[in-house]
C-alpha cells in the first residue's frame, strides 16, 4: 500500500512546532519548601480572623533536602505598615512543623508571611558539637565558623553590639593557639545564641506568599453578654390580672444591676411593632386573648416595621437615650436583626415580591417541621435580591446611627450566604467596629461558613454538650480546628432553649454550665432568669414554660438575692475572674488535661508574661464536676508544661471561688461536691506571686452532702 504524500505546508508546520522552545517552567515550591502556612482559612479564600489583644499562633511546615538545618520566621505587618519579625520554633518531633505565638494589639488589616532559610549557624553548631570533641576536622570546623562570623559581622541590619561580637568571634575561633574546647565554648555561648536568635546567620532565603489577617476590635472576641426583654423589665401587674408593659425608661433602671454583674453587652430581642395577624398566645398557642403581646420576632404592624419601635416601649428617641444610659453604665447594646415579617408588616403590601406566594395565592409562613410560625413570613431572597439588599442595608444604617454597634442576627442560616457576605462586608467597610453575632444552630459546614463570610461571633452546640467526653471534644475543636475564623459565644440558655441538663440538674447544673462557659470561651452569654434557676420546661419541650417570647415576665431579682436563691453573686464572681485574668480573655490557649473520673472535666488556660500588660504569666486550671447529682473524688493528671512549668514541677494554686490554696503538681487529688462548689477555678502561682502559695500538700476539705 502506498502512503499518501505529505503536503509541504504540513511538513513545515510540524518542523516549526518542533523547533519552538518549550515555555520555561517556574517551580511552585521554593528553594526551602514552605507548606501548610497558618492561620489560613480555606486556602486563603477568606482572611484569617483575630481580635485586638489576641495571642495567636503563626507557622508552617518547613524542611529541606539532606541534613542541613533550616529555620523559619514570621514577618508581621500591622495596619500602619510597621513590620516585625519573630523566630519560629519547631513543635513536635519529626514533623517539621514550626510555630510562634504573636500578639496582635490593634484592630485593622494585618499581613504576614513565613520566611524560611538554611540555618547555617545551626548546621555548623550541630556538626561542631560532634566533630570537635572527637578530634575530627577540628580546624576545618573553626575555619567554617570564622567565615560565618565574618559574614554575620558585616550584616548591616544587625545591632552594632552583635556585629562587634561576631567580629571578635571570627578572630577568636581562627586562633589556633587557643584550645579547641575554649573556642567551641566561645562560639556557642549564650550571648552568641541570643544574637543568632535575633537575626540568624542564614542563606537560601525563601518566602511564602503574603496572607491577610483581619483583626477586629476586642469586643468581637471577648465579652460577657446579658439578654433581657425590655418589655418585661419594669412591667407592672394590675389588679385585673393584666400586665402593663415595661418601657425603655423602666428597663434603664436595671442597667446598673446588669453592669454590676460584670457584663459587657446587653442584648435586646426585637424592639419593633408586633403584628396582630396570627399572633401567638402564651406557650406558643394559637389562642390569643386581649392583651397578649405576641412574639417580638413577628415584626411589623400598622405602627411600622424594622425601622420603628413598639409603641409600648417608647420612641426611637427614647431608645437612643436608653443606649446612652447603657454606655454610661459600661454596657454596649446589641440589637436583634431578624429579616422576616409578620403578615401586618408594611413590606407585605409594598413588596409582595419579597415573599413566597403559594399556588393557592397565600403567602408561605415560616416552618421548621413540626414547628410552625404562622405569625412570621420568611423573605424570599431570590425574587428581588437588589431591593432586599438595599432595604437591609438601610435598616442596619438606621440603627447604627441610633448608636448600635452590635447586632445579634436571628436565624442567619435560613438566608443565602452570599447575602451575608455582601452586607457584612459592606457595613464593615464603612463601620469596621460593627459586630454581627450569628444565632445559628445548624449543620457544622453551614455554621462555620457563616463565620468565614464575615460573622464575628456565633452561637454553638454548647447547650447540647454536657458530658465530660462531649465537652472535651467540643472545646478542643473550638481551639484547634476552627479558631482561625470561628468565634464561639457560649450562651448558657436562651428564651427557647432549656436543655434537660438544666431542667433536672437544679442549682448545681446552673453553676457548672456558667463556670464552663465563662472560662472555656472568652465570650459567653446569659439570658435573664438564668440567675434565678428558672428550670421548669413546657411539657414535652426543650423550652421554658410560660416562655417570655409570648408573654410578659415579672421577676423580683432583689428578693431572690435576699433569699439566697439567686446565683447572681456567683455569676458576678465569674465575670470578675475573667476580667482579672488575661488567660481567660483568649480562645486559642485552652488545653485539655486528664482525670481518672468520667465526670471530672479538666482544662487549663495560660498566657506568657510577654503578652500581658503586667509582664506576669497567667495560668488558670479549671476542674469541673459535670455530674450535678453527686460528689466525685478522683486524681487530676496535669501536663504542667502547658502552663509554663518544667516536667515534675510543684507549684501553688488558689481556688478563686473559695479562696482555698493547695500545693499541686502533675497528679492531684480532687473532691468536688456538686451540692457545694462543683467547680475549681484555680489560679497558678508564678514568680513573686509564688511566695503566697502554700508549702504543704492539702486536699480539699470534705463537704456535707444534702
Amino acid at each position: 500500500m502506498v502512503k499518501p504524500a505529505v503536503k509541504a505546508s504540513a511538513r513545515t508546520s510540524a518542523k516549526a512546532v518542533a523547533e519552538k522552545p518549550a515555555p520555561a517552567f517556574e517551580p511552585i515550591i521554593g528553594r526551602i519548601p514552605i507548606v501548610d502556612v497558618f492561620p489560613q482559612v480555606s486556602g486563603g479564600r477568606w482572611p484569617a480572623k483575630a481580635y485586638a489583644g489576641e495571642v495567636i499562633p503563626f507557622g508552617a511546615t518547613v524542611f529541606r533536602e539532606g541534613h542541613d538545618a533550616v529555620g523559619a520566621r514570621v514577618e508581621l505587618v500591622d495596619p500602619s505598615g510597621a513590620t516585625a519579625s519573630y523566630g519560629l520554633r519547631m513543635i513536635g518531633s519529626g514533623i517539621d512543623r514550626y510555630q510562634r505565638l504573636a500578639h496582635v494589639p490593634v484592630a485593622g488589616s494585618w499581613r504576614f508571611r513565613i520566611h524560611a532559610f538554611s540555618d547555617d549557624y545551626a548546621t555548623w553548631e550541630h556538626n561542631a558539637a560532634i566533630k570537635v570533641p572527637a578530634g575530627i576536622d577540628v580546624e576545618l570546623m573553626f575555619l567554617i565558623a570564622s567565615e560565618l562570623f565574618v559574614r554575620a559581622g558585616s550584616h548591616a541590619a544587625r545591632p552594632a553590639a552583635d556585629r562587634a561580637l561576631f567580629d571578635d568571634l571570627a578572630l577568636l575561633v581562627a586562633d589556633t593557639t587557643l584550645p579547641a574546647d575554649d573556642r567551641l565554648a566561645a562560639a556557642t555561648a549564650p550571648a552568641v545564641l541570643e544574637a543568632v536568635d535575633r537575626l540568624p546567620i542564614a542563606s537560601l532565603d525563601t518566602y511564602s506568599e503574603w496572607h491577610d489577617l483581619k483583626v477586629e476590635r476586642q469586643r468581637a472576641g471577648y465579652g460577657a453578654w446579658y439578654e433581657f426583654f425590655p418589655r418585661s423589665v419594669g412591667a407592672v401587674a394590675n389588679a385585673d390580672g393584666s400586665i402593663t408593659s415595661g418601657t425603655f425608661r423602666t428597663a434603664a433602671r436595671r442597667l446598673p444591676e446588669v453592669a454590676a454583674m460584670g457584663f459587657d453587652v446587653l442584648y435586646l430581642p426585637p424592639i419593633h411593632p408586633i403584628g396582630e395577624a396570627f399572633r401567638k398566645g402564651p406557650n406558643n398557642t394559637l389562642t390569643v386573648k386581649e392583651g397578649d403581646p405576641g412574639s417580638p420576632w413577628a415584626i411589623g404592624s400598622s405602627a411600622g416595621g424594622h425601622d420603628a419601635v413598639h409603641p409600648d416601649l417608647g420612641t426611637v428617641a427614647q431608645f437612643k437615650i436608653f443606649v446612652q444610659a447603657a454606655q454610661k453604665a459600661g454596657l454596649e447594646v446589641a440589637l436583634d436583626f431578624a429579616l422576616q415579617a409578620s403578615p401586618d408588616h408594611p413590606w407585605v403590601k409594598a413588596h409582595p415580591e419579597w415573599f413566597t406566594t403559594l399556588p393557592d395565592g397565600s403567602i408561605a409562613y415560616a416552618e421548621n417541621p413540626p414547628k410552625k410560625y404562622q405569625d412570621i413570613y420568611p423573605i424570599n431572597f431570590d425574587n428581588d435580591p437588589a431591593g432586599i439588599r438595599a432595604e437591609a442595608l438601610r435598616i442596619l444604617k438606621f440603627w447604627i446611627k441610633a448608636g448600635v454597634r452590635i447586632f445579634r442576627v436571628d436565624n442567619p442560616h435560613t438566608k443565602p450566604l452570599d447575602f451575608w457576605e455582601w452586607i457584612i462586608t459592606t457595613i464593615n467597610l464603612e463601620f469596621p467596629d460593627v459586630i454581627f453575632l450569628a444565632e445559628a444552630f445548624t449543620r457544622p459546614a453551614l455554621m462555620q461558613t457563616l463565620a468565614k463570610v464575615g460573622f464575628q461571633q456565633s452561637y454553638t452546640y454548647f447547650t447540647w454538650r454536657n458530658s465530660k467526653e462531649e465537652l472535651e471534644e467540643f472545646l478542643d475543636g473550638l481551639v484547634h480546628e476552627t479558631a482561625a475564623f470561628f468565634r464561639p459565644n457560649l450562651f448558657v440558655n436562651t428564651p427557647d432553649i432549656l436543655h434537660a441538663y438544666l431542667q433536672f440538674g437544679g442549682r448545681p447544673a446552673y453553676k457548672i454550665r456558667a463556670a464552663i462557659a465563662a472560662t472555656g470561651s472568652p465570650t459567653w452569654g446569659v439570658y435573664s432568669g438564668y440567675e434565678l434557676i428558672e428550670n421548669v420546661a413546657r411539657a414535652g419541650s426543650e423550652e421554658n414554660i410560660d416562655n417570655e417570647k409570648y408573654e410578659l415576665k415579672l421577676r423580683d431579682f432583689a428578693a431572690a438575692e435576699a433569699a439566697g436563691t439567686s446565683i447572681a453573686p456567683y455569676i458576678t464572681q465569674l465575670n470578675e475572674i475573667r476580667r482579672a485574668h488575661p488567660a481567660l480573655q483568649q480562645l486559642r490557649n485552652l488545653d485539655i488535661h486528664a482525670s481518672d473520673d468520667d465526670s471530672i472535666l479538666v482544662y487549663s488556660k495560660y498566657i506568657a508574661g510577654e503578652f500581658t500588660a503586667s509582664g506576669e504569666a497567667d495560668g488558670i486550671i479549671v476542674v469541673a464536676n459535670v455530674d450535678p447529682w453527686s460528689v466525685r473524688e478522683t486524681t487530676v493528671r496535669l501536663d504542667v508544661t502547658k502552663f509554663g512549668f518544667e516536667p515534675g514541677a510543684q507549684f501553688g494554686v488558689t481556688d478563686l471561688i473559695t479562696g482555698a490554696t493547695w500545693q499541686w503538681g502533675a497528679d492531684n487529688y480532687v473532691r468536688l461536691n456538686a451540692f457545694g462548689e462543683p467547680v475549681h477555678i484555680l489560679k497558678v502561682h508564678y514568680g513573686t506571686d509564688a511566695d503566697d502559695a502554700p508549702d504543704a500538700v492539702a486536699a480539699p476539705a470534705p463537704e456535707a452532702t444534702p
